[in-house]
């Protein structure tokens, strides 16, 4: 985002007069809470899990297949190694190959893993919140019978 862009925003904001405060929404139009009697806190992050489950396959599938070039380059290096400068270079790019492939597998499964426990997080964070607003809304009710209404 542009810094006129920001600027913007910021002016529209202040047009439009006081601060609301919208969770993860578009307003009602209806000017309703939703039609949900029990509140609306679900955990459902279709793209994390995407993510997640695309870096877990490609770890998978990349742990599994990148021994084919790192063999093949090894076999190769040892063959030229002793005649030839290009053997030392290839032995080289073959151990490099190794510890590029090992950053990767670990990248993914850093991500898979994080994903995974950043999704029962918010959920065990959801869970809580809605108890707390379920109790306030019991405890208004007992406000709401002293008073008679």
């Amino acid at each position: 985002m542009a810094w006129n862009e920001w600027e913007q925003l910021k002016a529209e904001a202040l047009h439009r007069g006081n601060a609301k405060m919208q969770l993860n929404q578009l307003a009602d139009p209806g000017g309703g809470g939703g039609g949900n009697p029990q509140g609306d806190l679900t955990v459902n992050f279709p793209d994390l899990a995407a993510i997640g489950d695309a870096a877990f396959r490609l770890r998978t599938r990349m742990d599994r297949e990148s021994d084919h070039a790192r063999i093949s380059s090894m076999k190769a290096a040892g063959g030229l190694k002793s005649e030839f400068a290009v053997g030392k270079a290839l032995d080289h790019v073959a151990e490099r190959w190794v510890d590029q492939v090992q950053s990767l597998l670990d990248a993914c499964a850093h991500i898979s893993n994080h994903l995974d426990y950043t999704k029962g997080a918010h959920k065990g964070d959801e869970e809580h919140i809605y108890g707390v607003i379920s109790s306030i809304s019991t405890l208004d009710k007992g406000f709401d019978e002293k008073r008679g209404a």
